[in-house]
């Protein structure tokens, strides 16, 4: 009754932040009429992934696709529950139909396992929803949660987070990124977990792969060294711009927001006080010119690929919002430096012990961090050496699943 009380007390909290919150909007107008538009799915053999947002979707994305070359004749339902997922993805999804995950109530639940009936469903990360738990293991969907992790400190351990532990139980299998999170799960129980390590650096891997050139950046970024700011906050961007500022920071820089709206560009604009551009403009007919210092990404889907002309990278988020994508830039070779708050993100951790990050607190630890790796001889081919180590989680779930 708590839960449910909860959910419907968050979906009125959408409603009235919708009124003010353009992200809310979105979120609120993009499960209107959801049940008219969805289409039949009569007689068809529907796999079901859900994701979070966007990094859920690429963490998964490497599973997708290798059920679809395994099944394909199994159609791949894709949902999302934030906006930034579902808009980025909504027309060049893996999934055969991609669509909003409409709010976990009880009679929503029924409704949509009744709708799609899925013989399998795949929960990515850390999602939870249990009305849509209860409904799927009630009508024989087989569950699973993949690239799981776990901490002490999470509810599922805690004296008033026995909800969420029976939660746990309705999963046929976890596959869970370290041993950690194993040990963690059979001290409630829960045995029925491998662990497969993490599917994103199957994913990053892939994206460096498929050699995807920026038509607009490759140009600008020939033969220079390039400093890449990505999913940068307000106190990422205080601290590196001065040095950006003052060319201690001696290549060329692209940044790129978390925050797109036009206000957090503005502030950029007015922190910066060397030449720059913005990628919209570019794309609109103006030129990117060659001694262009900066170039600020004021749109979103670009980063990840822009990673690719970088030597080396700052991931904002670590200073209280929580850390971005660190295996991005990685991918592509690029040390990492990020700022102090990173518990929740162990691979931030595995970085460090391995030589390829740094972790800065304030102004002066930045510098000595980009100072380091700047000089450091041969680091972009010790960082794609460790990116490629990590590799193989995909292939562990899909054999485990073929074996299950």
């Amino acid at each position: 009754m708590l839960y449910n009380f909860g959910i419907f007390i968050y979906g009125i909290l959408m409603r009235i932040g919708a009124l003010f919150h353009p992200k809310a909007k979105k979120w609120v107008n993009g499960r209107k009429h959801f049940w008219e538009n969805i289409p039949s799915f009569q007689n068809e053999q529907v796999v079901w992934f859900h994701c979070a947002s966007l990094g859920e979707y690429e963490q998964g994305k490497p599973i997708m696709e290798a059920w679809k070359s395994e099944h394909p004749n199994d159609l791949i339902l894709v949902t999302f529950f934030s906006p930034s997922g579902y808009e980025n993805m909504k027309n060049k999804s893996v999934g055969d139909y991609t669509c909003y995950l409409p709010l976990d109530t009880k009679r929503n639940a029924e409704k949509f396992i009744a709708h799609f009936n899925p013989k399998a469903a795949f929960f990515i990360k850390y999602e939870i929803w249990i009305n849509y738990l209860k409904i799927a293991k009630k009508n024989k969907v087989k569950l699973y949660s993949v690239s799981a992790s776990f901490r002490k400190n999470h509810r599922f351990f805690k004296w008033y987070g026995g909800m969420f532990r029976k939660a746990l139980f309705m999963f046929d299998h976890i596959f869970v990124q370290h041993e950690l999170s194993k040990e963690l799960l059979a001290t409630i129980g829960v045995n029925e977990v491998t662990v497969s390590g993490d599917t994103r650096y199957d994913r990053v891997a892939q994206r460096v792969e498929e050699e995807k050139e920026n038509p607009i950046i490759a140009p600008w970024a020939k033969d220079e060294s390039i400093f890449v700011m990505g999913s940068s906050w307000p106190d990422d961007e205080e601290i590196v711009i001065p040095y950006i500022n003052d060319f201690k920071i001696n290549s060329k820089v692209i940044i790129a927001p978390h925050e797109v709206d036009r206000g957090h560009i503005h502030q950029i604009e007015d922190r910066l006080k060397v030449n720059y551009q913005l990628y919209t403009n570019i794309q609109n007919g103006e030129e990117l010119q060659r001694h262009t210092q900066v170039l600020i990404l004021d749109c979103i889907g670009v980063l990840a690929d822009a990673y690719r002309y970088g030597q080396l990278a700052y991931v904002g988020g670590g200073f209280g919002t929580g850390l971005h994508n660190i295996l991005e830039p990685a991918a592509f070779g690029s040390p990492v430096i990020f700022g102090p708050i990173h518990k929740k993100f162990p691979e931030a951790q595995e970085f460090i012990d391995a030589g390829i990050a740094k972790s800065c607190d304030e102004n002066k630890s930045f510098f000595e961090a980009y100072t380091f790796f700047k000089n450091k001889v041969g680091i972009n081919k010790t960082v794609k050496d460790f990116i490629e180590s990590k590799r193989g989680a995909t292939r562990i779930v899909m054999e485990t699943l073929t074996n299950l």
